[in-house]
């Protein structure tokens, strides 16, 4: 797509379609991942084969990476929901001596203590200030582009497009299938479970559906791994934006995006995933060729209508 197509975009989707971004620039952030607190754990995590109980102690970790360093192991347990053992023999089983060597070590690497300006902020403006860190930590995965890019690529290529998204997830998934149905000519969104959501599917692949999209959040539904259990048996590519890479769902996905969810309030706070959700719809635009001329064709219509005030 032209870059002189891409600025005439306008109306209710706003923006513009942007290109591949280039090798270079790429490069020249790819240094800020390693500033993440989430992406040092996750580094840490990877390449060991972890029990399902420990992969809950680390996505617990993930979500409250700058917290985490001054956690005690019964605190870390209790945030968890695990025991004190089990913290223990995760510690271990990283290749520590124990907890407190984990812990040592997660101190050495930490960043700096809170200033004295945020450590005066009341709740409300924690929760605000840890959901910008989350989307700083975003900013600092998509210094390499190419899993998002590769995800587009499925969710344009899969006619029909399936979107999942249970119970707390149910309004990111509306949200994607209601922009994305501007440019993809067949987007079905799966935001209600139940015994029909596999016939659903099934009339999806009977359709020619290659890939689904999930939306996967705190608490996870046991329904949903179920779902995309199912979705791979019948041959669908799962893609999954998820709150950490370490989420039940991950076993169950084949490409799965990372964004973290805020914790500081009663409810969690999702601003990180909805943002990675337009930040996805922007890669499939990229590779449907014809999403700005269907973008083109809304707004007239829209015009015609009277749809928007102006």
């Amino acid at each position: 797509m032209s870059a002189e197509k891409a600025a005439e975009r306008g109306g209710e989707h706003g923006g513009e379609l942007s290109g591949e971004p280039s090798a270079e620039r790429a490069g020249e952030k790819a240094t800020a991942v390693a500033d993440s607190p989430a992406a040092r754990l996750q580094a840490l995590f990877e390449g060991h084969r972890l029990t399902p109980t420990q992969r809950r102690i680390a996505h617990s970790m993930v979500r409250r990476a700058a917290d985490v360093p001054f956690l005690s192991s019964v605190e870390l347990a209790e945030l968890a929901g695990v025991s004190q053992p089990s913290v223990t023999r995760f510690a271990v089983a990283l290749g520590f001596d124990g907890y407190p060597a984990l812990r040592k070590h997660l101190r050495e690497v930490a960043p700096a203590e809170q200033s004295a300006a945020s450590a005066s902020y009341n709740e409300y403006q924690q929760a605000v200030e840890a959901e910008i860190e989350n989307l700083r930590h975003l900013a600092d995965l998509l210094a390499d582009p190419r899993p998002v890019q590769k995800a587009g690529r499925l969710l344009a290529a899969s006619r029909p497009l399936p979107v999942l998204g249970l119970r707390a997830a149910a309004s990111q998934a509306y949200g994607f299938a209601y922009f994305a149905a501007k440019v993809h000519p067949d987007v079905r969104l799966l935001h209600e479970g139940g015994t029909m959501i596999h016939d659903r599917i099934d009339a999806a692949v009977r359709a020619g559906a290659s890939a689904l999209l999930c939306f996967a959040l705190p608490r996870h539904p046991r329904e949903v791994v179920d779902t995309l259990g199912y979705a791979k048996e019948v041959g669908l590519t799962v893609v999954t934006v998820a709150d950490s890479a370490f989420a039940p769902v991950a076993k169950v996905s084949d490409l799965l995006l990372p964004a973290a969810v805020g914790t500081g309030l009663a409810f969690d706070t999702a601003c990180a995933p909805m943002l990675l959700g337009r930040v996805l719809l922007e890669a499939m635009c990229d590779d449907l060729p014809d999403a700005q001329a269907r973008l083109e064709e809304f707004d007239a219509r829209a015009a015609a209508r009277g749809l928007f005030v102006e």
